[in-house]
């Protein structure tokens, strides 16, 4: 199990398929994907309920995505429509 010092924890929550597809499907329309979207989602829920505490979780994580995507190089580029 991840302790607190891990970065980037990866969980598993169930969804029906049908809905995850459908879910990439909408994202990839969006320009976006299920991650991306998901991890806005989940920011904009803690900017707009979150107490200080929360807010300060959020610059935190923002700081651990940040150094991780330092690491591997950063976002990929998004892909062009077409």
């Amino acid at each position: 199990m991840a302790d607190d010092s891990d970065h980037t924890y990866q969980t598993r929550f169930r969804v029906p398929l049908v809905w995850w597809k459908a879910y990439e499907r909408v994202t990839e329309r969006l320009g976006t994907n299920r991650a991306a979207r998901l991890l806005s989602h989940i920011r904009a829920d803690i900017e707009k309920h979150g107490d200080e505490e929360d807010l300060k979780a959020l610059a935190q994580g923002d700081a651990e995505l940040a150094e991780r995507r330092a690491r591997k190089g950063g976002r990929p580029p998004k892909q062009a429509d077409g």
